[in-house]
């Protein structure tokens, strides 16, 4: 009876698996420096994600995730049972949930009148 042995052995990974896929674009790298002070030139990228999102609007995210995290860490019970903070501080934070968030909805109503104005 014969037994046959294979490997496969990997000896280059890429590092992503997709060429192309951290936002460089496949092609020829050049090492000369390009001109700097010419805006149409050709060798000055545009940024991968232009997503532009204005700062009231970031300052509400901010303040949303805020208070939902008070509600996490007060209510789920998923912190105090993995360690990270005691029964008695998950009570305290469920106490101070009850002031944190009405605060944080105001902000949030607050932050949208002085954004409109």
């Amino acid at each position: 009876m014969a037994i046959t042995q294979t490997s496969s052995i990997f000896t280059k990974v890429a590092a992503h698996p997709l060429p192309g896929i951290n936002g460089r674009k496949l092609g020829a790298v050049s090492a000369k420096k390009g001109d700097l002070t010419d805006p149409s030139s050709k060798t000055r990228q545009q940024p991968g994600f232009a997503l532009r999102v204005s700062n009231p609007i970031l300052a509400r995210a901010a303040i949303a995730v805020f208070g939902l995290g008070f509600i996490d860490a007060g209510y789920s019970g998923d912190w105090s049972r993995i360690g990270a903070i005691s029964k008695e501080g998950e009570d305290l934070l469920r106490i101070a949930a009850f002031l944190v968030v009405p605060l944080c909805i105001f902000a949030i109503f607050s932050t949208s009148k002085d954004s409109e104005s």
